[in-house]
């Protein structure tokens, strides 16, 4: 596992041309920052949280400067100048799933299985044979949807997951509390009695108060087949466990040279490097997205409000099916696998992983951030 950040790597090709938030913690506790022309600023008194900086739209003038990104020494652990952490906090932390085809194809078998990875193998063949076609020529919620729907129930092959990938309604679920989600180089947790789990790199876009999408940045949204399989009344479990959720390296704020165009054309690299040799790669294309972001960041928004912004994991087309151990058993991860998520606008997110009991406990809530912002005297910011 890395333990230093390396900008050569972990940022951008562009990253001195583009602008960017975040977190580092230089030994006070956590402090937002802003990344402008390679130089990192302090934002902490103008602005003591990413929440607060994002949505205020707090110019880099009004901050502290630290020096190059490339000589801060940046790590995950207590090495370094700096320890780099997710790059959000007080937003709410939501997620879309099943936006893409391929991945649509996977719940339904995981459904179908109950969980269990060795029925995966015959399930997926009965499907592909019995919808035909391609199902990302189906636009959500027409009426080709509908009759594809009425189809398919006919046919006894109707499932949940299909009503909120090609229905109206996308699944729009929250991934982990404020303040839980890790960061570059930190361990990613899986539950101790899953047997049946993957990554999922995914494009997060977040949001200010006001619902507007500011920025984007990578993200792994670690889940566990074998618990959402068996029943989706288990999403929690199967979604929401301590370090289950990744964000970072920053935020890549959009502006002229980096849009939500960027977003929709983006290629999402995936890695996996297990201890036992094992080698897995993939691309997540957004361009083959069911939904845009811009309609799942509208129906986030449908009904509720996110007075500190929003992080909104956009889903994945990558579905791991490479069989690791045996014959049509497909992927799981196995502890001490590196997984490296990266993209060509936003950089390299990397985590080991561990079970989540293993895994650093969250210890560092809404209150510890209070009380500590409050002795270091930025409250009244």
């Amino acid at each position: 596992m890395e333990n230093l950040f390396d900008v050569d790597v972990d940022m951008p090709e562009d990253w001195q041309e583009g602008r960017f938030a975040g977190r580092i913690d230089f030994g006070e506790g956590p402090t937002p920052v802003l990344v402008v022309g390679g130089t990192v600023f302090d934002m902490s008194a103008a602005a003591p949280t990413v929440a607060q900086l994002l949505s205020a739209e707090i110019d880099a003038g009004r901050g502290q400067t630290v020096g190059r990104l490339e000589q801060l020494n940046l790590a995950a652990g207590a090495r370094g100048r700096g320890r780099l952490l997710a790059p959000v906090d007080l937003q709410c932390i939501k997620a879309a799933g099943v936006t893409f085809a391929v991945s649509t194809l996977e719940r339904v078998i995981e459904e179908r299985a109950r969980g269990n990875a060795d029925a995966a193998a015959d399930i997926r063949t009965q499907l592909e044979t019995a919808i035909g076609g391609d199902l990302r020529a189906v636009e959500p919620g027409s009426e080709k949807a509908a009759r594809l729907k009425q189809t398919l129930i006919a046919s006894q092959l109707w499932s949940q997951y299909l009503e909120v990938a090609i229905g109206p309604d996308a699944e729009i679920f929250t991934k982990c509390p404020v303040l839980a989600s890790v960061g570059w180089g930190q361990s990613v947790g899986v539950r101790s009695d899953s047997s049946w789990n993957n990554p999922e790199p995914e494009v997060v876009v977040i949001s200010d108060r006001l619902g507007r999408p500011v920025g984007a940045t990578l993200g792994n949204d670690v889940n566990l087949r074998d618990f959402e399989g068996r029943s989706a009344l288990l999403l929690g479990k199967a979604k929401d466990n301590n370090a289950s959720c990744a964000m970072g390296p920053f935020i890549r704020l959009f502006d002229d040279a980096f849009t939500m165009d960027d977003v929709r054309s983006m290629e999402v690299a995936l890695s996996i490097r297990g201890p036992d040799g094992f080698e897995l790669s993939g691309v997540n294309s957004m361009s083959q997205i069911s939904r845009q972001p811009e309609d799942l960041v509208r129906q986030a928004l449908s009904e509720h409000q996110y007075p500190d912004g929003f992080a909104l994991f956009l889903g994945t087309m990558f579905a791991p099916t490479k069989d690791r151990e045996g014959a049509g058993g497909g992927f799981t991860h196995m502890i001490g696998d590196i997984v490296s998520v990266s993209s060509r606008r936003l950089g390299r997110l990397v985590n080991g992983v561990a079970t989540s009991r293993d895994a650093p406990a969250w210890t560092f809530g809404l209150s510890d951030l209070m009380t500590n912002l409050a002795n270091r005297g930025l409250l009244g910011a």
